[in-house]
């Protein structure tokens, strides 16, 4: 059958590609499948499912904001991108293109080739003194050369592993750049087959950050790739540039920048794990900033997940250790994107060496120091083990953008809140201490066939859920996993890890797991057994929240209540929404004398959650009576401005005012000429009479509509011992 695709006459061969431009047919790949068509290309690709959440394995699409958005903002619009400026492709071209002598290597054992000898300038065209191959670095086209009847040559781009890369332009589609990538050596056997693999790879691949693929052309005997040109600048060239304009001190990038980077890409990235195809050789070099997006380039190295054969492309200093026996895998790639994150971020010193498979240490880096969730999705990204890395793209992207909230939040001091998707909302608020309680519960998988079942039992008591759930004869991870929280919840501990052992024998990475463990754990109320199996729950999910309250509240019954503080307050500053995390904030300030501090941090508490009047009322009191501390009078105007922003009724409001009133009348009688005569508390002049006055009008009130005789008398004593004296 014909190709049928627009200025192709090519014919579709017995293996189901066109021998011309080596694409499918129009309509066959997937036709049972939804399916879109690229109006710029013609290219059909089958349309993959919307999912969302941090530890779904299945496909996803890529969403992008308008144009406008796009070009600026980047990180889910999070981060502000300066704009790279268009270059002109032509200055790209390679004035002297040449292969420098000490890129030169045998293509067949790797032998140096092409090499300087006793000041004589190496050869570019011979043969290896080892093994005999050929070998040949000169470009096959020249500038002004038309390829294939369509693409004129401007000059040279690059050169690499599989080929030179030349720059063209397409005089049968409106003068378009385009790239044109050959071959180094058409005597590489590994090489042809590479690129012949390319072109199979590149027609299944369709994605907004994934360079797009043309054609596929011959020439002279060569054959060559045609793919969109990328107008803007490498990741690579962007840290040369800012070393440069640095005195040639390392500068990298912006924290924020390279985490907007990734995230770009890693939806790119999860697109061709999806179509069961590895990257391989993912670094800063591959990565290009343009004026509207970031896409991912070059995509040489792509490798099927079931190729057994073909030679595997990589960088030292990017790939994972154990390639050589494992071959790529999708935790070989998310290896790849961690390694360049730490590339991009930090001044990766020996990262091709002496740290060619580890992380610098905390102590080494600074921005490490100051976040370690940052650390921590590095460290497992980049884990010796590929079972410990994160399983997929996605889930790394889900943590990657966890952390990304917590920076900005921490740089701007204005709130990122966002929805988890394995943590439901937090707990109730606990004042008096880290009561597991409190802790935001675990979602529960609705695609478990025990979900329902846990839903229809959600209005009973702990007890009459058990006793369901031993009469059903099914079982499932979700059901065994409640049983485990109602047994906590009736105080059967032992039971409980009894159970969580059964679990773990089945599934030895369920961080839920080390989550119960951790609850067990506080309510037998050992803090350091607590702060281990939690650290092992933020180790897998270092971008969520929840596992952060938890290592706080094991922390503090640990009483460490400085290490508690960290913790609380990256939460509270992150996500107002987790309440918990503010009065926690704000008990552990004031338990290491950081009274202020503490109301800071009640104050954070929105005005929109129902937890903002009691945080508001703790507030006032650690104002106005605070243990062994005397009132200054700013307490008290701070007081009294906490309680006039409230909406209270008659009772509410004469039950704060009186605290209030009764440390202003202390502070004038105790530093009578220390007091501004014009300053006044809820209007009232601060002299002694006038506040006199005041209280006595506030224990009058609140005595008629006191609940019992005995809380009466007692208001109207108070009343009456605080009035002023007369001498009529």
């Amino acid at each position: 059958m014909n190709c049928e695709r627009d200025g192709c006459s090519g014919v579709i061969l017995d293996d189901g590609y066109c021998d011309r431009c080596w694409l499918t047919p129009v309509g066959a790949a997937n036709s049972a499948s939804s399916s879109a068509t690229n109006s710029a290309t013609g290219v059909a690709y089958q349309a993959p499912a919307v999912t969302t959440g941090s530890t779904s394995k299945g496909p996803r699409t890529h969403r992008r904001g308008t144009t406008a958005t796009a070009r600026h903002r980047l990180g889910l619009g999070l981060v502000d991108i300066p704009t790279v400026p268009a270059p002109d492709p032509a200055s790209a071209v390679m004035a002297n293109p040449q292969v420098a002598e000490q890129r030169r290597y045998c293509s067949q054992c790797h032998e140096p080739v092409g090499r300087s000898r006793g000041g004589v300038p190496g050869r570019t065209e011979g043969f290896c003194a080892r093994c005999g191959t050929a070998f040949g670095f000169e470009p096959k086209v020249a500038a002004g050369e038309l390829v294939a009847g369509q693409y004129e040559i401007s000059g040279c781009l690059a050169h690499g592993g599989l080929g030179w890369v030349y720059l063209a332009r397409d005089r049968m589609v409106s003068d378009r750049w385009v790239v044109l990538k050959g071959l180094l050596d058409s005597g590489d056997r590994d090489a042809m087959a590479a690129a012949l693999a390319e072109r199979r790879f590149l027609a299944e691949v369709e994605h907004d950050n994934i360079v797009k693929i043309h054609n596929f052309v011959e020439h002279r005997g060569a054959d060559y790739i045609v793919m969109e040109f990328v107008n803007g600048v490498s990741l690579r060239d962007t840290l040369r540039q800012r070393r440069e304009a640095n005195g040639g001190l390392a500068d990298p990038l912006p924290i924020e920048q390279a985490i907007a980077y990734i995230l770009e890409i890693l939806p790119a990235i999860g697109h061709l794990h999806d179509r069961r195809l590895l990257y391989c050789d993912f670094k800063p070099d591959n990565v290009i900033r343009t004026e509207r997006s970031v896409k991912l380039i070059d995509l040489g190295g792509v490798y099927r997940l079931d190729d057994e054969t073909s030679p595997v492309y990589g960088t030292i200093g990017y790939q994972a250790p154990e390639i050589a026996e494992t071959g790529p895998t999708v935790a070989s790639d998310i290896f790849t994107v961690g390694r360049t994150l730490a590339v991009l971020c930090t001044d990766f010193a020996g990262y091709q060496s002496t740290h060619r498979f580890a992380l610098s240490s905390p102590d080494e880096v600074q921005l490490y120091r100051e976040f370690d969730s940052l650390y921590r999705v590095l460290d497992r990204a980049t884990a010796i083990d590929p079972d410990e890395r994160f399983e997929n793209a996605e889930e790394m992207s889900a943590q990657l953008l966890g952390v990304l909230r917590e920076i900005v939040a921490a740089r701007t001091a204005t709130p990122i809140p966002g929805a988890s998707t394995v943590f439901a909302a937090p707990g109730r608020v606990a004042t008096s201490g880290p009561v597991w309680r409190a802790l935001p519960r675990l979602v529960v998988d609705p695609e478990d066939p025990g979900a329902g079942v846990i839903f229809s039992l959600g209005t009973l008591a702990p007890d009459e859920v058990l006793d369901s759930l031993d009469a059903l004869d099914s079982r499932s991870v979700e059901i065994e996993l409640w049983r485990v929280r109602m047994l906590i919840e009736v105080g059967q501990l032992d039971a409980a890890d009894a159970q969580l052992a059964l679990i773990e024998s089945d599934d030895p990475w369920a961080w839920r797991v080390w989550w119960y463990r951790g609850v067990v754990a506080l309510e037998r109320g050992s803090g350091v057994d607590a702060l281990r199996h939690f650290d092992a729950v933020y180790r897998t999910l270092p971008g969520e929240l929840g596992p952060k309250v938890a290592m706080g509240f094991a922390t503090e019954l640990a009483t460490n209540h400085q290490g508690a503080v960290k913790w609380y307050q990256i939460v509270a500053r992150t996500d107002p929404a987790y309440t918990v995390a503010a009065f926690a904030l704000a008990r552990c300030r004031a338990a290491i004398g950081d009274r202020y501090g503490a109301v800071d941090a009640l104050e954070g508490v929105p005005e929109t959650s129902s937890a903002h009047l009691d945080a508001s009322v703790s507030g006032v009191y650690l104002l106005v009576s605070p243990n062994g501390v005397a009132v200054q009078l700013s307490d008290v105007l701070r007081a009294a401005a906490i309680i006039d922003r409230l909406v209270l009724d008659r009772n509410q409001l004469d039950g704060l005012r009186a605290p209030v009133l009764e440390a202003a009348f202390d502070v004038v009688r105790r530093e009578p000429d220390g007091v501004d005569g014009d300053a006044t508390v809820f209007g009232i002049p601060l002299t002694e009479r006038a506040l006199r006055l005041a209280l006595e009008s506030t224990y009058r009130s609140l005595a008629g509509r006191a609940a019992t005789k005995g809380e009466r008398v007692a208001l109207v004593d108070r009343a009456n011992s605080i009035r002023p004296r007369s001498l009529m």
